[in-house]
This record gives C-alpha cells, structure tokens and sequence, in this order.
C-alpha cells in the first residue's frame, strides 16, 4: 500500500513527529502540489493526504487505485464528496483538533481590538510616549470585555470553547440559531442577536446557507460600534461590504483570520490601506505546534480504523 501526502508544507512537518504516520506505510512527500501535477502525482497510490489541494471529479476518476481520501482539515470543500462516493472512495476529516488554539485566537483578535494595543505599540515606537506631558497616552479608545455580549454563530466544539474563554473575561456569551434547520433551546435567531452583541465571532462552516452571510443587511442589524471576528470561513463575510462598514464607522472593528481567497492578492479589497481598525491574520488560527500534532495524529487514527475495517469521521 502507498501512500502521497499532497500538501506536507502546510503542516510545517519539521516541527512534528511524524513517525506514527511513517510507521503505517511507505510515504511520498510534496510540500506542495500544484492543479496540473495532481493526477501525476496520485498514480498507484491507495491512500492521500490533503490539506487544501482540490480533489475534484476529473482527478478522482483519473486515480482508479485511490481507496482513502485523508483530509487534513475538518472543512471538506476541497473534496468532491460525491464522486468519491460514487468511486468508492473513503473520505475522513479531522475535527476536535483546532479547539484550543482557534479558541485562543479568537479572544487574542478581540482583546487586540479592545485595546487598541497594536496603535499604542505604534504610537510608543514612533515616539508619541516620549513625547507625552502626561505619564501615559490614551489616544485610542479602549474597551473592556467585561459586561459585553459576545454573539456566537456556529455554536458547536470551536463556538462552545470560544464562549467558555469569553465567560472568563466576564462577557455574556449568546448563541445564533443553527443553520440546519433544527431548533435549539436557548438560541436566538439572527434578528434577535446581532443587536444585541457587542461582538460577533464566527465559527460556522461555508455552505450555500452561510456564503456572504456578513453582507451589507448583516452589518446594518449589528449595534453600532460593535466587533466582529471571523476564524471561520473568508466566504462567509462580503468582504466590500465589511470595507464599507469599517471605513463609515458602522463597525468599531473586525479581527479576520480568513480571507475569500487565500493567499489574497496585493489588491485584494481587504488589504487597502484607508481601512480601519482591520486585523487580518494569515489563516493561521490553527497553527500552533500543538494542534498540528493533534492534526496529524487524526489523520493516522483515521487510517489505522480504516485499515481495521472500521473507518471513523467518514464525510461521504
């Protein structure tokens, strides 16, 4: 049995310990794969691993000896599901894995907006401080968490972790309705919530319900100042329209680790530079040590129950 992992670079493999994957069969490494290469590069190979190289139908059908799709990832967007289904190919995600570090991310962007912390860091190394008659600068605003109201849509294990670490700094965590269409006690619907919240983080998958959910009647329902994060999806937010809201001063700020196209353009909307109170990190919520391992080690727990004949975290 052979396996290819298709994307290894995105995992930073020096880093971790890839020996339990070493163990399971002999391995191709390409740090990255490009579309035209795929087809080439999955040749006589049983198992794949991708991170983000798009497997679509043309690709399968071109790969008759694939029988395990590994994704690297919970989202499964980069995988056509149906026709894996159809050739009779297993496809596994990962979930549970990004708990801690998405989480911690989350209230990292939140409390950078709160405080401004990355104009004072500015400020002082421009010389503002030394320049200050009084002992301290307070030229940005500065907010606490405590007593605000975090909005939370997508309430499963990253939302649920990302409001427990919000409840420790005092906020009053509320849930959004599921998209599923399944109701849950407690939850408000998205008319109920979106004024209410002082912050909005996103934690729902990208589906045709959520693309662009964050448009321009998003924004115009959330109360004015508020914040949003996004750690989710770049699609679920419509990203002129969030420029819009930031550069008015309908939004007090947005912290996003995700953009629509990643790695973004140079003229990408998002990346202009008269926008305000914008943090944009490089889709690197996910990235410590840490959960990578974690990462890695469900991805060899998928194919060692595959091999048993009992595959887990099937998604098609």
């Amino acid at each position: 049995m052979q396996g290819v992992f298709l994307d290894s670079e995105t995992v930073n493999p020096d880093e971790l310990d890839f020996s339990a994957l070493d163990a399971l069969m002999p391995w191709t490494f390409f740090p990255y794969t490009a579309p035209a290469q795929r087809v080439e590069r999955l040749q006589g190979a049983q198992v794949v691993i991708t991170n983000k190289v798009v497997l679509d139908a043309d690709t399968l059908a071109a790969c008759p000896a694939l029988k395990l799709i590994c994704i690297c990832a919970t989202g499964t967007n980069n995988v056509d599901l149906n026709a894996a289904r159809d050739q009779g190919i297993v496809v596994c995600n990962v979930s549970g894995y990004a708990r801690a570090s998405v989480a911690q991310h989350s209230l990292m962007l939140m409390l950078t907006l709160a405080t401004h912390c990355l104009q004072y860091d500015r400020a002082v190394k421009r010389g503002d401080w030394s320049e200050a008659r009084q002992f301290c600068l307070l030229d940005y605003p500065i907010m606490e968490l405590a007593g605000k109201t975090l909005g939370i849509i997508g309430y499963g294990d990253l939302g649920r972790e990302t409001g427990r670490l919000a409840e420790a700094f005092g906020m009053k965590v509320i849930a959004a309705q599921s998209f599923s269409g399944r109701s849950h006690e407690g939850r408000l619907p998205l008319s109920e919530l979106l004024p209410q919240a002082d912050v909005i983080s996103l934690h729902c998958p990208l589906t045709a319900q959520t693309d662009k959910l964050v448009d321009a009647a998003f924004l115009s329902q959330m109360k004015p100042g508020a914040l949003l994060i996004n750690t989710a999806r770049g699609g679920l937010v419509d990203e002129p329209a969030l420029a819009e809201a930031l550069r008015s001063g309908q939004l007090g700020g947005a912290g996003l680790d995700v953009l629509s196209s990643e790695p973004p353009p140079r003229d990408h909307v998002l990346l202009a530079k008269d926008i305000p109170n914008l943090i944009i990190t490089p889709h690197n919520a996910w990235g410590t040590r840490e959960c990578r391992q974690r990462l890695l080690d469900g991805v060899v727990s998928n194919i060692q129950n595959w091999r048993a004949g009992a595959a887990t975290n099937v998604v098609n």
